[in-house]
């Protein structure tokens, strides 16, 4: 644990879209150590202002810059992409040749997530998350009537 009982972790997110460099605000702002990959320069400039993190435009399908941005030593792996495929192309590398514990890619098709978690793959496809909040929002018993 680091100062204040943060748990001091390296986290690796390829893909700076919104999603990609919001997380990697809320990450670097938790005290964590981010790696922000993308080869798009102008992606950069969706991370939050204050954001210290590391940027590295490089493309992260090619090993070496899986490399570079320390895969070795990450905790965490992060796919966010605008592929599905890319995503967990990605996290399979990230998991199964370098050995990072937690792994998590973004898919957008639903139908893909129950396939890669059959793999032992984590994923996240904010649209079944966004249509359960709506369900259960409507299913509550509180705001409006």
């Amino acid at each position: 644990m680091g100062e204040n009982g943060i748990n001091d972790k390296y986290i690796i997110i390829v893909g700076c879209g919104k999603l990609g460099a919001h997380l990697a605000g809320l990450l670097f702002e938790s005290g964590k150590s981010v790696v922000m990959v993308d080869m798009r320069p102008s992606a950069f400039g969706r991370l939050p202002d204050g954001f210290g993190g590391f940027m590295l435009e490089a493309d992260a399908t090619e090993l070496d810059t899986l490399k570079k941005a320390g895969i070795e030593n990450a905790d965490v792996f992060v796919a966010t992409t605008d592929d599905d495929n890319t995503n967990i192309m990605l996290t399979q590398i990230a998991k199964t040749i370098y050995g990072v514990k937690k792994v998590v890619a973004r898919v957008y098709e639903p139908h893909r997530q129950k396939v890669y978690e059959e793999f032992e793959l984590e994923t996240i496809c904010p649209m079944i998350l966004s249509a359960e909040a709506f369900r259960d929002y409507i299913e509550s018993d509180g705001g409006g009537e």
